[in-house]
């Protein structure tokens, strides 16, 4: 997503919100590494960090994976950064329709406002997860079967 949408990521700031096994860790390895889409000066915070608003202003790039609801206020964002949010929270159920109320960790609505380029939740990082694992598994069987 990030090489796709044309931002710059040899020599950026990147912050990391999170440090679960799952997103965290990996995508900090993965920004830190060489290679198209990496070469960047990368660091982890979490929840428990110090002054993370701090942290969060100074990055051009915000990748946010931390599993609290708008944690992430627009005041953290510094402005034009991308932000991509991981997080899916459930919050509540729509009286409606009777699906779940899905909320990221940032707060999109104001973000949006600030950040030059943001992910939306739902309909963000979410569907390209999906998109690549299916192309991932179609990959696999091909080998699988020497197509």
């Amino acid at each position: 997503m990030i090489v796709r949408s044309g931002t710059e990521t040899s020599g950026a700031e990147v912050v990391v919100v999170g440090r679960s096994n799952i997103v965290g860790k990996p995508i900090a390895m993965m920004m830190a590494q060489k290679g198209v889409g990496a070469n960047s000066t990368v660091t982890i915070v979490h929840t428990r960090t110090k002054d993370l608003a701090a942290h969060c202003k100074r990055a051009d790039i915000l990748i946010v994976a931390a599993g609290v609801p708008d944690l992430v206020k627009p005041e953290w964002i510094k402005p034009g950064a991308t932000v991509i949010d991981v997080g899916v929270n459930r919050v509540g159920m729509n009286k409606e329709t009777g699906k779940a109320i899905l909320k990221g960790d940032v707060d999109f609505e104001k973000a949006k406002e600030i950040a030059g380029k943001i992910t939306p939740v739902p309909g963000g990082v979410g569907p390209m997860t999906i998109t690549m694992l299916m192309k991932n598994t179609l990959n696999s069987a091909k080998k699988t079967l020497g197509i």
